[in-house]
């Protein structure tokens, strides 16, 4: 169904995901039509507009949203854009590209790749003490705590001249530790909802169908961040090896996809999930419903928008997001300074 999300006083997203639902324009406003009815909607103080499989826009109503720098995406089913309209305004910037592709094959990207690394381990083993209750005495905790301390540190001393000097140790170390965390992290939910592995392309149970569409809409925003600041998504530092897929948004949603992890279990930990939060189909793959779509992307949301301090900065989730996407533009930007010509 189609849905308006206010985030702060100044944001809102319009998510469009029910068939034959259409977004038209109006003078300086849109128009969401439905079977219901009309419901007129100002341009002004929108952020993005979320296109699903069925829903329509026109090309009005796609101008309308360029002139105000809104970013228009068509998502999939499991929630990750597969295509987007954004403002010329926005291009990348030439300095910054040429650094970015200096970066990639420098030694600064190695210990950049490494941090991010280090910091989704730290994230994990947070969780984990988090969940931690007394009541949970089955998985050792504490001891696989440990272990992935034990892969930090392999990260910590691991060098190369370039990244794909140390690129397969880093992949098989960060495999092994999410590993431990998912294993210990299941063992805390409810036993109707624990799963054996990771599934992705199709989930194959109810937990990893929420992880799925969180991610997805978490790739979502990293890539417009990346977009907005400049940068290009498409040259990555470790994923570099998908042909035509926004790989650097691939290593930069490392750091934060605790966010989706830490949502996705809270639900799924207090029992709110039901069996309209979802469907299964014949081939025993797992899909969100509209219900279950809904929960997820207003509770995401509420969590991004929480107000945290970070390097004693305080803000929004989403904005700490924003910031850290900003300075690694400057970071590219100021390495072009070392290209070669």
């Amino acid at each position: 169904m189609e849905k308006i999300k206010n985030q702060k006083q100044d944001f809102m997203e319009l998510i469009l995901n029910t068939y034959g639902v259409s977004l038209n324009r109006d003078n300086e406003g849109f128009v969401i039509s439905t079977s219901d009815g009309k419901q007129r909607i100002p341009a002004v103080g929108i952020d993005s507009i979320q296109i699903s499989r069925g829903a329509q826009i026109t090309s009005d109503a796609v101008m309308l949203a360029v002139e105000h720098e809104i970013e228009v995406m068509f998502m999939d089913r499991t929630g990750k854009p597969i295509g987007r309209i954004w403002s010329p305004k926005y291009g990348s910037i030439s300095t910054i590209r040429k650094g970015q592709l200096n970066f990639v094959y420098s030694h600064r990207a190695v210990d950049w790749i490494k941090e991010v690394l280090l910091r989704k381990i730290e994230n994990q083993q947070a969780l984990m003490m988090l969940f931690d209750t007394s009541d949970h005495t089955d998985e050792p905790t504490e001891k696989n705590v440990a272990r992935l301390e034990d892969y930090r540190n392999k990260i910590r001393v691991l060098d190369g001249d370039i990244v794909n000097d140390i690129a397969p140790m880093l992949r098989g170390w960060e495999g092994q530790a999410s590993r431990i965390y998912f294993s210990t992290i299941n063992a805390f939910l409810p036993e109707q909802f624990r799963f054996n592995a990771r599934s992705q392309h199709p989930a194959l149970d109810v937990a990893n169908a929420f992880l799925n569409y969180g991610y997805g809409i978490l790739y979502g925003r990293i890539e417009g961040a990346l977009i907005k600041a400049g940068v290009d998504p498409y040259i990555g530092v470790l994923h570099r090896d998908d042909y035509n897929r926004p790989v650097l948004v691939y290593d930069v949603i490392e750091m934060y996809r605790i966010w989706v992890d830490y949502v996705v279990y809270t639900l799924l930990a207090q029992n709110v999930i039901t069996e309209e939060f979802y469907s299964v189909r014949e081939d025993g793959s797992y899909w969100l419903e509209a219900l279950g779509r809904r929960v997820l992307i207003q509770s995401l949301n509420d969590y991004m928008d929480e107000v945290v301090t970070v390097k004693g900065t305080t803000r929004s989730r989403l904005t700490q997001l924003t910031l850290y996407v900003q300075s690694l533009a400057q970071k590219f930007k100021e390495e072009s300074k070392t290209v070669k010509r």
